[in-house]
């Protein structure tokens, strides 16, 4: 974020000029070498400086360019980020000097040396981090230092109270509102579309801010963006959360919880996800978007993120530690993780379950109806009229019944409806199948693998790409069925998921004894 400037600064003028490069939630500055500025302040490769205009300053690290044609002499270049985060326009003069350490330096410091952090030392180190004061080299380190010597409880709290503090933080004025989370890493998981229309019809206030997908083929408003606009300026969100009891929207534009979003681009290249960091993550956002009720599903098996109870049992503890003080009413669900929810893996397809699941359309895939009604019915049972054990009897009603549908639609038209038949959905017009080699049993199915054939398909910038799986684990199969089909827009897409599924095609057949056993709460 853009911060005010402080007065009596030695002016360095320079033209500012966008340069089209996404780099990611870091701000970059590009300077010509020959560039008098460049010369005269000292400045190096990715030193870091601050450029300030119209009294806002933005910190960014530099690079050096040779090429006039991207920035010129007498001119700053800005990455896409950080010209947005200045907000002048091309030309505008701009001033920039070199840039003063983050405050919290001292504090990473010892982090990496394996000290444990206060309260104090996790504020500032956040606050800088939204800020943009550091750069993906100090981000790195931190996200690196936390996953290295893990965080203690109480420092995963301190980190998580840090980054609720520094976004912004909604308040609906209700004394319940509710909200379910997946701690991710199952294809095709799309309960939060079945849950927030089946608790709003019940009367709950259900405001679902959802991510996009990054290593993944499909976020909730990945798919959600087939039936509807996702992108609401937060006047129109809160509108139709006060109108229709619930909304299924992409949360970027809230800036709930900015410092996990500036972290999230260190940590998911590097594939960390230490369990601190992943609860700082999720339970900061939910007390930012104003939930005072969660239901968290935690998945296991072989190929999810959990891969055993004993690892869900002590995640769950260090979620309960947390939520509880940050006041956060919490129930923890273990579900099973063995293979993906429903049979579509990308948007389209995604969006094609949702909607027979909720028109009780006989082709619906069961797993993902029932998980669905589980988890609507834990959320249920958060109201005080309700006895504990009927929330999944009256989720079933309210799903039976047509009322989630109605509710559905609702929501849709309100977010700007777009037009969608899940008879003929809109999938990608190239496809290759996969067969099976042998007669015998599904015994397993690699989430992962899954996952990256349809990423490597085009999902989720390509909708209509994915993965659609014909079978499910404990399924017969004789040699020559299909297992499963992939779509893809383009060519090389289609080639490169053949590619990948020709080297490991994600299903493992044998007998039924082999196919795995979990042992989870509903």
């Amino acid at each position: 974020m853009a911060e005010s400037a402080p007065a009596l600064v030695p002016a360095s003028p320079l033209a500012v000029r966008r340069v089209a490069i996404d780099t990611w939630r870091e701000n970059v500055a590009y300077l010509h070498r020959d560039c008098a500025v460049y010369r005269a302040e000292g400045f190096q490769a990715l030193s870091k400086i601050e450029v300030r205009s119209n009294g806002r300053r933005i910190l960014a690290t530099v690079n050096v360019v040779d090429d006039l044609s991207i920035v010129g002499c007498q001119e700053l270049g800005l990455s896409e980020d950080a010209f947005a985060q200045l907000g002048v326009a091309n030309g505008h003069t701009v001033t920039v000097s070199q840039a003063e350490p983050p405050e919290s330096m001292g504090a990473l410091f010892r982090k990496l040396a394996g000290e444990r952090l206060g309260r104090e030392d996790f504020h500032a180190i956040v606050r800088d981090i939204a800020r943009h004061r550091y750069s993906k080299i100090e981000l790195t380190a931190f996200v690196v230092a936390c996953n290295r010597d893990e965080l203690d409880r109480e420092e995963v709290f301190f980190l998580s109270d840090a980054m609720v503090a520094i976004g912004q933080r909604l308040d609906w004025h209700e004394p319940r509102v509710v909200d379910k989370h997946c701690i991710g890493g199952i294809p095709g998981n799309r309960t939060s579309m079945l849950i927030v229309p089946i608790v709003a019809a019940h009367g709950m206030l259900c405001p679902k801010t959802s991510s996009r997908a990054i290593t993944s083929p499909a976020g909730t408003a990945d798919t959600m963006e087939v039936l509807a606009n996702v992108e609401l300026p937060l006047e129109q969100l809160a509108d139709i959360v006060r109108d229709h009891r619930g909304c299924l929207a992409w949360g970027g534009t809230a800036q709930l919880s900015p410092a996990d979003d500036v972290l999230i681009s260190v940590e998911r290249p590097l594939s960390m996800d230490s369990p601190g960091q992943m609860v700082a993550s999720i339970l900061s956002k939910k007390m930012a978007a104003g939930s005072t009720h969660l239901v968290l599903d935690i998945p296991i098996g072989p190929t999810a993120k959990v891969r055993s109870m004993p690892e869900a049992q002590r995640l769950r503890r260090l979620f309960e530690y947390v939520a509880r003080r940050l006041q956060l009413s919490l129930d923890v669900v273990i579900t099973d993780g063995r293979q993906p929810v429903g049979s579509g893996i990308g948007p389209v397809l995604e969006a094609r379950d949702v909607m027979r699941v909720l028109e009780n359309d006989p082709r619906a895939p069961n797993d993902l109806r029932q998980k669905s009604l589980r988890l609507a019915g834990r959320l249920i049972e958060f109201d005080p009229d309700v006895r504990g054990g009927d929330g999944y009897a009256i989720a079933r009603d309210i799903l039976d019944s047509g009322r989630a549908l109605a509710q559905m639609r609702e929501i849709i038209a309100a977010q700007g409806g777009k037009d969608f038949d899940h008879n003929h959905p809109p999938l990608g017009p190239l496809s290759f199948e996969v067969q099976a080699a042998s007669t015998g049993v599904v015994a397993g199915i690699d989430n992962l693998q899954i996952a990256r054939i349809a990423r490597l398909a085009g999902a989720p910038k390509v909708q209509g790409a994915g993965v659609d799986l014909l079978c499910k684990l404990g399924d017969s199969v004789t040699a020559g069925q299909v297992l499963y089909r992939v779509y893809a827009g383009y060519p090389a897409d289609l080639e490169f998921a053949r590619q990948a599924s020709d080297k490991v095609n994600a299903y493992r057949i044998g007998t039924a004894d082999d196919v795995p056993r979990v042992f989870v709460e509903f």
